[in-house]
């Protein structure tokens, strides 16, 4: 045989090593096309009397398969479930793999899985269809099922395979949560034989096919009894009774992936294995044309690893590199640069007004790295390494040979211009200028800087090593050189870049502010603040608006929405939203989460326990606690979609890429929409035009939809189509 996607080595003892390095791919996928290479192996393996066993391997340094070609998924999404073609072009995909997988469980001879590194998906899948899995011992591998991070469930026979192997309460996390675990984790649970060296993969699988094993799966077996009972086993029914209502609870059923995955497990385990294959295949199919699913694959996959090799650089600049960074302020914020920067291998020179604050800098990246230890995620020897690329000073003058620095000081127009005057005085010519603001136009903290067009906004999120966007603003005068410095960096820190144009709030801080001001909106209309938290969650959101308001700081809020009246809007009058701010903060003292008390009170730890009682002496009337749910959720997502397409209008963002993928890793944007432009596009221009109509007769017109949506309605257009973003080569 000669396989493109596969190498062919048959040994004197009849063993086959079949080894998958597909050809121009970093990584193994299960594609089409190595789908019907791996029937036509199977066929071969079964019918050749010479060939004794077949071992499955990987030429991929320390990966086995990526899982499945996503591209090739979504080319049969359709439009939607009700395409016929579609479906059923998907359905026979679908059971044409497991066909292939079905021919080397049943083709009576012994096949080993001999995974050299990470297998997710569709290749964990192809492990569990052999009869032996053995791993190379390497603490960096992962084993998963990562699809319904995607908006998928495992379709090569994931959800009837790992139930029948470990239970359906051991494996129902694996697919729900997309869990992933390192090789001795899974020999623990029973997913591996073998953990072996690298260097031994194949000659302990060769070994293993020596000892003529026996090459029937457990569920093939007459006697077979699914680990920890079926589902109407006493057992099993609470599995299935609480895990439903746990997924609930977490996902107020916005993710159909999740719902079809239990259904899957659950129906599955009632019947034989060839149909339970079946009942997966039509699950698959199903939620394959499900809009979350096209949406969360083309933001959350495709967007976001265009975005990560640099779709938004200029294409004409030559790459540059930031060995030395400087950071100004080390703060929680300025540390954490300087801690994930550290980790990239940036030698970085931590500047702060004292020794004793820029040292606290440092010693914030010592207990990051701490906890790392303790969960066994790093060693005392990489503490040491990344710590020695921190230099914590007081002078600026060690600025003088950074390419980049990021200024992280306060919030404060007056310090960060201090701070930019004294770092470029001790800059090189060619060095870039980045500011690490949240709202503060670019442009203007710019005017005093001597190199406006070395100048560039750098936003980090916080917690900054946990949260995986940076947004890079583009003022005025910014140039290509600046921005492709931004990228590179951005990328090298390994977090995913995205692109906008300056304006107040830019585009994450103003689009996320609306959802805020929603619920402090809601709150002045004596809507229940216990009801505006639970819609706020139930809509997709990580937390409720208030909540929210409380983690960034009350007081921050108060400031923020008082300079946008006072310096953007020129009024003397403050709004209802206002008021609720200057109410809690002015006369309550309450300022969030660092105080420990705001719309919530907090333990000791900074926990959240409740809502605060008095939060319900203010003003006058009855609260209302029967407002309806559904117009709710439908306030709190169209207000921030609408306010993304004013962005769009303005210029402010100008890639739908940057909109979506921005949203979601940023603050949170329900995932399952794909984010805010995907929502909208879904929907379709005309539908949102007429939901943000009807919202702004009922509610105001903070919700009348803008020139360009009613241009697109008009039009038919998406926005996908209007700004289709140009591919990466």
């Amino acid at each position: 045989m000669n396989p493109a996607n596969f190498k062919w080595d048959q040994d004197a003892d009849g063993i086959v090593t079949l080894t998958w390095d597909m050809p121009d791919r970093t990584l193994n996928v299960l594609s089409m096309a190595a789908i019907a290479e791996l029937s036509q192996v199977a066929d071969k393996v079964a019918s050749d009397a010479a060939i004794k066993g077949l071992i499955i391997t990987s030429g991929k340094a320390g990966n086995f398969c990526a899982g499945a070609d996503l591209d090739e998924m979504l080319a049969y999404s359709g439009s939607g479930p009700k395409n016929a073609d579609s479906v059923a072009a998907a359905f026979k995909l679908m059971t044409t793999l497991h066909a292939t997988f079905r021919k080397f469980e049943t083709g009576k001879k012994p096949v080993v899985a001999a995974m050299n590194g990470t297998a997710l998906g569709g290749g964990l899948e192809l492990a569990l269809a052999c009869h032996h899995r053995i791993m190379a011992d390497d603490s960096k591998a992962r084993i998963g099922f990562p699809e319904a991070q995607v908006g998928l469930i495992p379709g090569g026979g994931g959800t009837q395979r790992l139930p029948r192997l470990i239970g359906a309460m051991a494996a129902l996390p694996f697919m729900l949560e997309s869990k992933r675990i390192d090789p001795q984790a899974a020999l623990g649970m029973g997913i591996l034989h073998k953990v072996v060296p690298a260097a031994d993969l194949i000659a302990q699988a060769k070994a293993w096919i020596k000892g003529k094993p026996d090459s029937t799966q457990p569920w093939d077996k007459k006697d077979f009894r699914i680990p920890g009972g079926g589902p109407f086993s006493t057992a099993g029914a609470q599995v299935f009774t609480v895990g439903n209502a746990m997924l609930r609870d977490k996902t107020f059923d916005n993710y159909p992936a999740q719902r079809f995955i239990m259904s899957a497990v659950y129906e599955g385990l009632l019947v034989d294995f060839d149909t339970a294959l079946k009942i997966e295949a039509r699950y698959f199919v199903r939620v394959l044309n499900e809009p979350a699913a096209r949406n969360m694959i083309r933001t959350l996959f495709h967007s976001m690893q265009e975005l990560g090799k640099g779709a938004r650089r200029p294409a004409k600049e030559p790459p540059t590199e930031v060995n030395r960074l400087g950071v100004l302020g080390a703060g929680v914020m300025g540390a954490g640069i300087a801690y994930v920067s550290a980790l990239a291998g940036i030698d970085v020179t931590l500047i702060d007004t004292t020794e004793d604050r820029a040292n606290g800098g440092r010693d914030h990246a010592a207990k990051l790295l701490d906890r790392e230890i303790s969960r066994g995620r790093s060693t005392p020897e990489k503490k040491a390494e990344v710590l020695s690329h921190i230099h914590p000073l007081t002078d600026f003058s060690a600025l003088k040979d950074v390419e980049l620095v990021i200024e992280a000081v306060f919030e404060d127009r007056s310090v960060k211009a201090d701070v930019t005057r004294k770092a470029e005085a001790a800059l090189k010519a060619d060095a870039i200028f980045g500011s690490n603001t949240s709202t503060l136009p670019i442009t203007g903290l710019a005017e005093v800087s001597q190199r406006p067009e070395g100048f560039i906004g750098i936003h980090f999120f916080s917690p900054v090593e946990r949260m995986g966007l940076v947004e890079i603003i583009v003022g005025k005068k910014t140039n290509n050189r600046a921005l492709s410095v931004a990228i590179d960096y951005v990328r090298k820190i390994k977090k995913t870049p995205i692109v906008v144009n300056d304006s107040r709030g830019f585009y994450t801080s103003r689009c996320f502010a609306t959802y805020t001001r929603e619920g402090l909106a809601m709150m002045g209309e004596r809507i229940s603040p216990a009801l505006i938290e639970n819609v706020g969650r139930m809509s997709g959101m990580p937390m409720g608006p208030l909540e929210v308001t409380d983690s960034v700081g009350i007081d921050t809020g108060l400031k923020i929405t008082r300079a946008t009246r006072l310096e953007a809007l020129k009024s003397d009058k403050p709004d209802i939203k206002e008021e609720i701010l200057a109410w809690i903060v002015e006369a309550q003292n309450r300022t969030g989460v660092k105080a420990g008390k705001g719309f919530y009170d907090y333990d000791a730890k900074g926990k959240r326990t409740r809502l605060w009682p008095g939060l319900f002496d203010y003003g006058k009337g009855a609260w209302n606690k029967d407002a309806d749910p559904e117009e709710l959720k439908l306030r709190l997502l169209t207000i921030q979609a609408l306010e993304a397409a004013r962005c769009f209008e303005e210029g402010v963002i100008t890639d739908p890429r940057d909109a979506d993928v921005g949203a979601i890793l940023g603050w949170g944007f329900a995932p399952y929409t794909g984010g805010p432009i995907s929502m909208i596009d879904t929907l379709g221009a005309k539908a949102f035009v007429e939901r943000c109509e009807g919202l702004a007769k009922r509610h105001g017109e903070r919700f009348a939809p803008n020139k360009l949506l009613r241009e697109l309605a008009a039009k038919g257009e998406t926005f996908y189509q209007r700004f289709a973003p140009a591919k990466v080569a």
